[in-house]
Parts: structure tokens; C-alpha cells; sequence
């Protein structure tokens, strides 16, 4: 029996929903034959006028609504789809220490997709705006790291009128005999670039290529100083992350949308670097997978170290791979973004390249980059050579002494996925029921 809402009658409530359910009705009626109308009109201006009237209209502002507007001076990326394009894939480099993250949706800017957009539009590469070409990406790197090896691909203008230029649908790459007469690409994008953004290279891909779905697997490396650590504990740990294992432990959740947490790391090894500052030696740890979660590698580094100091056992990698038991993760603070570099994003068949000038250019330019890093390390450590010690006489501070270390498996946990899906649920299913109480005209 239906209940009755604030003491009303039944009957009255269902006549006054019934003609609610009328209304709206004949005022979606309404706007579908207003919609028509106009679809009408258009294809008719079109006939009578030609395409050249409705680029005319556009011009003098009369855009639809929503449409993109290029900041550039006399450009519009839309009025540049009668070029010959074809679709390539970019390799880029970029040192993320000033930067929110790789991608452009978190509406923090600068990011460095932001960057090359703006440097793709001023130099009137882009043909049509970012969905009409095709653009993908292989990785969204978090603020702060960098990279020398990831890949986008997108639809780019092209100098060549032939058919391979435009469309390399067959799967197999262009002949290099094609690249004479191409637009150099890196040439004109890095002249606009910011400095610590380079393409380093691009090649032609097949249309059903995919930056992020074709990329067969990734590799970061993470540099850290050595300092007292037991890098064979290190050793022995990250054997343990080898293979195919559910890593919800090792990552930071996203239950709204990623819903299988296994993953593959194919190897995981140390190794010293040739960088030395007096005793302290420089190491690198370098981790490929086919795929990783977010924020994974820094949490799988974040625990090596928590062994590497001694505070925790090699053993601790199995029982937080072993989800059964430990369905919850850890809370625990994940390693610094800065020694993070997406080292590279391996592809079948794909080889980048560039012009001798493009490559000369780029040299020049990246030693330029570390030779002015050098110098402001110099710097800072002549200002250590010059800093005044404490004299004997002069009191000392107590310096405080640093929170002891809490096992991991001792602390608090976050919510599982289970649960974290359970919530995602029923928030879900209350907004759709607030939805469905202001169409029919209820309050909420």
C-alpha cells in the first residue's frame, strides 16, 4: 500500500504527480520541435550558401554555444581542416619540478599538457580542437615528476599531399622516404616550448594507435642517496614485487573507476649511479611493468626504504601483497615525487626520430639546462664550505628527537575496496534519487 506524504491524501498526491508527468512532457515536445526547426534552417542555409557562409557567420562571433575559441591572433584551429595532417606520436621530456602533474583536468595550472597544447596551437600545428585529433597520452604523472620518455600521438598538419600522410591505416609505419618535405616538428614546437619542456622525437602511427593502450610497457627509475642504507634488505624486498600480485596496498584508491588492482612488474633492480657528494653515493632504482596504479611506484618505494632503514623486514612486501588477509592498507607516507622519471614507454614498432638540426639543437640545449643546474648546486655548496659552526662556548640547542617508528602492520588502515565501492554506491543511488525528486517537483 503506497504511504501517504504529510498527511496527504493518496489520491491527490498521484493526480498532482499524473499532471506534473503531463507538463514536462509537453515541454520536452516543445524543445524537440524547437531543435528541429532549427536543424532545418541550418541545412538549408547550407544548401543555399555553401560552407564558405556558415565559416563567414562563424567569424563575425555568431559561434555555437560551447565551441572553442583559439587565443591566438588570426587563428582558429577549426578553419585549419582542409590541411593535410597525418597522425603521429610525440616523445616528451619534462622536469616536473614546476608543474601540477602531466594531465590537464585537474584544473591546476601549469601542467604540462597545458604547455604543449599552447605551444601546439601557437605554432599552428593542431588540426581541429583536442578531440578531433585523436589525441592520447600514454601516462598521467603525478605534480612534480618528470620524464624523458612519454608519448602522445595526436593528428598533426603535414607538408605532404600524399595519401600515407594522412591516413597510415593499413597498421604499418611510413617508409622513412616519406619524412622529406615533413614539417619538422621538433624544430618548430621546441622554439615555443618552455625550457624544461622538449619533444624529443615523433614518428607516424597507424590511426588505431593509442598512446596509453598500445604502450606494451613503462619504466620509471627513482634516484636516492645511498646514506646508511641496507641496500641487500632492498634487494630481497623488491624480489618479492616481482610478477603478477594485487598491489591496492601499494597505490593510492580509486574505487570509482579502477576496479582490478593486479598489475605486473617484469623487473625491479639497484644500481649505483656515477654521481658521488663526498662519502654519499647516488642510486637509482628502476621498476618496469606493463602497467602501474596510481601513485605505485611511490608506495612501493616508501616500504623499500622503511626496510632499507631497518625498521621493517622484507617479510612485511608478502603479507601487504596478500589482500586476503591484509584487505586494508596501511596508512603510511609514500616516497617524494622529485627522484621520480618515466624513464620510457615501449611500443611495438614504433622508432622516433628527428632531423641532425632538430637532434644538435636539442643536445645543445639540454647540456645548456645541466650546466646551469651545476652551477646553482655550486652555489649552494660554497655556501656550505662558509657557514659559521657553532664555537664551543656558544650553547647548544636539545635537538628533538624524531617519533618512533610504528610497524606498518600496527597502524591505522583505510577503508577497503569493498568498502570504499559501498559508499561509492550509496551516494550514487542518493543522487539519483534526488534527481527523481526535482523532476517530478518535490523537495529534497
Amino acid at each position: 500500500m503506497a504511504t501517504q506524504l504529510n498527511g496527504g491524501d493518496n489520491s491527490d498526491l498521484i493526480a498532482t504527480l499524473q499532471a506534473r508527468v503531463k507538463e514536462l512532457e509537453a515541454e520536452n515536445a516543445r524543445l524537440l520541435s524547437q531543435l528541429a526547426n532549427c536543424q532545418i534552417q541550418e541545412q538549408v542555409e547550407k544548401k543555399l550558401h555553401g560552407t564558405d557562409a556558415k565559416e563567414t557567420k562563424s567569424r563575425k562571433g555568431n559561434r555555437k554555444s560551447g565551441e572553442k575559441i583559439e587565443n591566438v591572433p588570426g587563428y582558429n584551429s577549426r578553419f585549419m581542416s582542409h590541411h593535410s595532417k597525418r597522425y603521429v606520436a610525440l616523445k616528451v621530456m619534462y622536469f616536473g619540478k614546476r608543474y601540477y602533474g602531466f594531465a590537464s583536468e585537474a584544473q591546476m595550472e601549469p601542467t604540462v599538457e597545458s604547455e604543449i597544447f599552447k605551444a601546439l596551437e601557437k605554432t599552428r600545428l593542431l588540426v581541429g580542437d583536442r578531440k578531433e585529433s585523436q589525441y592520447s597520452r600514454c601516462g598521467r604523472t603525478d605534480k612534480g615528476v618528470s620524464s624523458v620518455g612519454q608519448v602522445i600521438a595526436l593528428f598533426l598538419r603535414s607538408n605532404l599531399k600524399i595519401s600515407g600522410a594522412n591516413d597510415v591505416g593499413s597498421g604499418e609505419i611510413a617508409l622513412e622516404s616519406q619524412y622529406e618535405g615533413e614539417i619538422d616538428y621538433l624544430r618548430v614546437l621546441n622554439r615555443v616550448l618552455p625550457n624544461d619542456i622538449r619533444i624529443m622525437g615523433w614518428c607516424p602511427v597507424p590511426v588505431n594507435f593509442h598512446a596509453r593502450f598500445s604502450c606494451l610497457s613503462r619504466q620509471y627509475k627513482y634516484f636516492f642517496w645511498k646514506e646508511n642504507l641496507n641496500i641487500l634488505a632492498m634487494e630481497s624486498a623488491g624480489k618479492k614485487l616481482i610478477g603478477e600480485h594485487d598491489f591496492r596496498n601499494f597505490c593510492k584508491m580509486d574505487a570509482a573507476n579502477v576496479h582490478n588492482y593486479r598489475r605486473n612488474i617484469t623487473s625491479l633492480e639497484m644500481s649505483p649511479t656515477d654521481v658521488r657528494y663526498g662519502d654519499n653515493e647516488l642510486w637509482v632504482i628502476k621498476i618496469r611493468g606493463s602497467a602501474f596504479l596510481w601513485h605505485q611506484v611511490r608506495c612501493m618505494v616508501a616500504v623499500l626504504f622503511m626496510i632499507g632503514k631497518g625498521l621493517e623486514s622484507p617479510n612485511v612486501i608478502d603479507m601487504l601483497l596478500d589482500t586476503t588477509s591484509i584487505p586494508r592498507k596501511p596508512q603510511y607516507t609514500m616516497a617524494s615525487e622529485v627522484p621520480l622519471v618515466l624513464q620510457s614507454c615501449e611500443f611495438e614498432d614504433i622508432k622516433f626520430i628527428c632531423s641532425s638540426d632538430s637532434g644538435e639543437a636539442l643536445r645543445a640545449h639540454l647540456v645548456n639546462e645541466c650546466q646551469s643546474y651545476q652551477l646553482e648546486a655550486a652555489i649552494f655548496h660554497e655556501a656550505l664550505l662558509n657557514y659559521v659552526p657553532l664555537s664551543e662556548d656558544q650553547p647548544t640547542r636539545e635537538i628533538k628527537k624524531k617519533p618512533s617508528h610504528v610497524p606498518i602492520m600496527l597502524r591505522p588502515t583505510e577503508p577497503s575496496y569493498e568498502e570504499r565501492r559501498s559508499k561509492f554506491n550509496s551516494k550514487h543511488e542518493d543522487h539519483i534519487h534526488t534527481a527523481h525528486l526535482n523532476i517530478v517537483g518535490l523537495p529534497t
